[in-house]
């Protein structure tokens, strides 16, 4: 009898350890394979930023299946924890994919989205042959809602059936976070940048008034009645007030003592210089050797271009070898194409003397006061 006893002693420890065998087999049979190169990222829409908390943003997956046989779902499964798609998930808090449709759908393509839970949803299509990298997006998916920022996982399978079914064909999971957003405020005030000088230079190729040199301007030669003496002056001007800016030229014209030499005013659109005449005058042209040699002026640089350039010169002041000056005209103005405002840009104010062989000698001067006025 004790010797038969140890026979079936033995024989139930072989089933035992056959038991044992069996079921590790089984186990390695179901193992998925590991999804690779996988990313989850969040994007934007609107004005709304993909990491945003409680943000209804997109959530576009990319990520390469092992695996190239059948495939007819992949669900997405939104936890607080990593893990594998059988286990035990915490949906992140206000984490929504109710309301979330399928948008781009490459590599594999895929119809549509149906959301099972808060933080469960799975794309289907009709189950054909499928693997390799593949892009999904879901749109109008609900971030957490932690104000402080939060990071969650997504576990994802595949599945030969069109609906998840099992553990899954291929699987992975990847993580992302959302975060406090950073909002930054900024103020552009009305603004007004005007310099006049006898030169205005540029820095980085724009406009800038703090390379404005002396106001002080000589002409190029002494008056004669059988020359015509030039000189030239600068002046920059931009502003983002509404209705633009006029420009306005202010005093008296060239005088010595008692003695003047008149101001250009018969024309309305400018006059034409005439050696051997009183005449003193400007505009904001480039001038050709009809009025002088060398020709005098430059155009407003940059030209005007209706958009970010509206600077121009204005009716008596804008056409080429006429001339004109009554104080307190508007000389330039950023009205081309509309009225509205400017990007910076340099006016080459143009001044010519024409006198007769009698007038009187003497040094002769004016102060011109130019004043911008913007129309907020």
């Amino acid at each position: 009898m004790l010797q038969r006893r140890r026979i079936i002693g033995l024989a139930s420890v072989g089933v035992l350890v056959a038991g044992i065998v069996v079921q590790a087999i089984a186990s390695n049979g179901v193992y998925a394979s590991q999804i690779t190169s996988r990313s989850l990222t969040l994007q934007g829409v609107g004005t709304t930023g993909g990491s945003a908390p409680g943000g209804t943003v997109d959530h576009s997956f990319a990520f390469t299946l092992p695996t190239t046989g059948t495939l007819g779902s992949i669900r997405f499964l939104y936890c607080t924890l990593p893990g594998s798609i059988s286990d035990p998930c915490t949906g992140p808090t206000g984490l929504d994919t109710s309301g979330a449709t399928l948008g781009t759908s490459t590599g594999a393509t895929f119809t549509s989205a149906v959301s099972t839970a808060a933080n469960d949803i799975y794309i289907t299509r009709s189950a054909a042959s499928g693997g390799g990298a593949v892009v999904e997006q879901l749109l109008n998916v609900v971030n957490p809602t932690n104000a402080n920022g939060e990071t969650f996982f997504v576990r994802i399978a595949s599945y030969t059936t069109t609906t998840p079914s099992g553990g899954g064909v291929d699987t992975g999971t990847v993580a992302a976070a959302t975060a406090r957003p950073i909002v930054l405020t900024g103020t552009m005030p009305e603004s007004l940048v005007f310099c006049t000088g006898g030169t205005v230079g540029l820095t980085s190729g724009v406009p800038d008034c703090a390379t404005a040199t002396s106001g002080a301007v000589g002409f190029d030669r002494l008056f004669s009645p059988t020359d015509t003496a030039i000189a030239t002056s600068q002046m920059a001007a931009s502003t983002n007030a509404g209705s633009g800016y006029i420009i306005t030229v202010n005093g008296p014209t060239l005088t010595s003592g008692s003695n003047t030499i008149s101001g250009m005013s018969t024309l309305a659109g400018g006059d034409l210089g005439v050696r051997g005449t009183s005449q003193f005058g400007l505009n904001l042209k480039l001038n050709t050797t009809t009025t002088s040699t060398p020709a005098v002026g430059l155009e407003v640089a940059p030209a005007s271009n209706g958009t970010n350039y509206r600077g121009e010169a204005t009716t008596g002041y804008a056409s080429v070898d006429h001339f004109r000056f009554v104080t307190g005209n508007t000389v330039a103005d950023s009205g081309f194409s509309s009225l509205g405002g400017t990007d910076a840009q340099i006016y080459t104010v143009s001044y010519i003397v024409n006198v007769p062989g009698s007038q009187p000698a003497g040094t002769y001067t004016t102060t011109l006061t130019y004043i911008c006025t913007p129309t907020f």
